[in-house]
C-alpha cells in the first residue's frame, strides 16, 4: 500500500468566501467524491483547514501499489472543472484507527 497526504489548493486565497454558483456546485460534488472514497477506504480522513493565510483541504489516502494518486485526485470534480489543484506528499506509512 502507498500512503499520501494530499493538499487541495484552491484557485484563490478567498475561495470559500467568493465561490461562484458553479464553484459551489463543484465544491458540493467534491465533498461527495471524497466521502465516497472515505466509505471505500481509499481515504482515511479528509477536511478543510481554516488557515488565516488562505484555506485549503487535506485528505489522507491509502491506495494500492498499482494505483496512481494523481489519476485519482484528477477525477475530483472541483479539480476536473479547473478550480484548484492538489499537491501530493508521499508518506512512509499511515497508522489509523479503523
Amino acid at each position: 500500500m502507498k500512503c499520501y497526504l494530499c493538499k487541495y489548493i484552491p484557485p484563490r486565497d478567498d475561495f470559500l468566501a467568493t465561490m461562484s454558483a458553479d464553484e459551489k456546485t463543484w465544491m458540493a460534488q467534491h465533498g461527495a467524491f471524497l466521502d465516497n472514497l472515505l466509505e471505500k477506504g481509499v481515504i482515511v480522513a479528509h477536511g478543510p483547514v481554516m488557515d488565516p493565510a488562505g484555506g485549503y483541504g487535506v485528505s489522507l489516502y491509502r491506495i494500492a501499489d498499482d494505483q496512481d494518486i494523481a489519476t485519482i485526485t484528477a477525477r475530483d470534480p472541483i479539480v476536473a472543472n479547473g478550480a484548484g489543484h492538489y499537491e501530493h506528499h508521499p508518506m512512509l506509512h499511515l497508522k489509523a484507527r479503523d
